[in-house]
């Protein structure tokens, strides 16, 4: 960094609340590391951003200095977005402050927070909105990109969910996005990723939720996938929203409740959660258990926080993780045999598929109603590469894009802009289909010079 730089840096850290990290820093290289391990890039600086002013100074010095803009929230992305290669990384994480208005059934968010930061406050005055189902994963970028969880089948999507969000332009303006404030812009951000600023503040609706619901798995032999996928598809096309029951073939983990034979065995498992009241639940979720013959089962009422933590043992950061994805109408015979045969050829004791329910309110909103526009989409699959080594990742990623591939075809429009990993620009039109051309307008009102651009990007004319 010439002395110029050097003095425009310095400039800049007297005017910035938070910490700016450079290269030789304490902390940088824990500031730069994200959840997926293949992405491994060094912006020339950090801004550590404890207030919206911050953000905004953030902002304003990126664009001045015609720098490349990254943000980090949570630093979950598959893609590695909150990271990028001799620019300005802003990043958000500390901004995890969390209120709750219990009485209007309310949350505001902070941009840093992760699942686990939202659920704990919400759930300590029994209310919920549907998230992920990984609590590491942060609350900003799943947002932003749609959101869908156990509770989404009841509740909808997390997008259907946000009343309102305070957001930094690339202008350097702070400005609400509402359904009666700035609504076009507020139309694009449900959906629409990282593409029209930054948000610094989330307004959620919160619902009664819990805080003890059924939960839970259903573990079967893989030889029995024929059969217990078969049923998995036709039980889900019916089953009431308060239920959902998502499907992983993997590798089986040590799980307390499984024979000692099993673990590392492949396995088809049935995870379960109902938002309801958990006698009526068990009658509900009884059919399950003729799926096949079950290797174990772990299915009681326990706290919703405590499921929501269910998983994060296997997606732990410091793998190596490459994901395909596909939205589906319908489970038919074709993408059985093809789940199946993939199933059966695992690459990494880490790798998984699974297929996640939707339908019920997710699909109740139109498809216009906000960028997000998949609302046909009754399942998506999540082809999940994982893996400890680099001399592995030709394997991997072969298998998944190879799988990914042989599904295309029973697969239906557009894509969850969350689940596309690095080599995926490509896929960004058709994720988004129809509002495509409405992103790009938001896009050229917004971000016209695409200052934030690493992300799914939508290009402004």
């Amino acid at each position: 960094m010439s002395e110029l730089q050097q003095t425009t840096v310095d400039a800049f850290r007297g005017l910035f609340g938070g910490s700016v990290l450079e290269p030789a820093d304490s902390g940088y290289d824990d500031a730069r590391q994200i959840w997926n391990a293949m992405i491994d890039r060094k912006p020339a600086l950090i801004a550590r951003c404890k207030s919206a002013e911050d953000v905004v100074a953030a902002v304003n010095f990126g664009r001045e200095q015609r720098m490349l803009v990254s943000v980090k929230g949570g630093g979950h992305n598959i893609a590695g977005n909150a990271v990028c290669d001799d620019g300005l990384m802003i990043d958000l994480s500390q901004m995890k402050d969390v209120e709750i208005d219990a009485d209007n059934r309310r949350a505001l968010v902070g941009p840093g927070c992760t699942l686990a930061d939202f659920d704990a406050a919400a759930q300590s005055h029994g209310l919920a909105t549907p998230l992920g189902i990984n609590s590491t994963t942060g609350v900003a970028g799943l947002t932003l990109g749609g959101g869908f969880g156990w509770l989404s089948r009841k509740f909808g999507m997390t997008i259907d969910n946000l009343i309102s969000a305070d957001v930094v332009t690339a202008d350097g303006r702070m400005i609400l996005a509402s359904d009666s404030e700035n609504p076009d812009l507020f139309w694009g951000l449900r959906g629409g990723g990282g593409n029209f600023g930054i948000v610094t503040s989330f307004e959620f609706k919160l619902h009664p939720v819990g805080p003890d619901l059924l939960s839970g798995l259903m573990v079967f032999p893989f030889g029995q996938a024929k059969s217990v996928l078969t049923q998995f598809a036709r039980f889900t096309e019916t089953m009431p929203d308060e239920l959902n029951v998502w499907m992983v073939m993997r590798h089986a983990p040590p799980l307390p409740f499984l024979p000692e034979s099993v673990h590392g065995e492949r396995i088809v498992a049935l995870a379960i959660c109902y938002a309801g009241d958990p006698a009526v639940g068990q009658k509900l979720i009884e059919p399950l258990r003729s799926f096949g013959d079950a290797h174990g089962e772990h299915v009681g009422v326990q706290p919703f926080a405590d499921w929501q933590q269910a998983f994060d043992p296997l997606l732990t950061e410091g793998a190596r993780n490459y994901w395909k994805s596909h939205n589906f109408v319908k489970l038919t015979d074709e993408v059985l045999e093809v789940l199946i045969d993939y199933g059966s050829k695992l690459p990494s004791p880490h790798c998984e598929i699974f297929i996640g329910s939707l339908g019920g309110a997710t699909g109740r909103v139109a498809a216009d109603a906000m960028a997000y526009s998949s609302r046909d989409a009754n399942y998506v699959m999540n082809v999940h590469g994982r893996w400890e080594k680099p001399e592995e990742d030709d394997r991997c990623r072969g298998w998944a894009r190879a799988f990914f591939e042989a599904a295309k075809p029973y697969a239906s429009s557009g894509a969850y802009i969350n689940f596309l990993s690095q080599d995926e620009t490509d896929r960004v039109e058709f994720a988004y289909g129809a509002a495509y051309e409405r992103l790009v307008e938001v896009k050229n009102k917004y971000d016209p010079e695409n200052l934030f651009r690493v992300n799914q990007n939508i290009r402004p004319h």
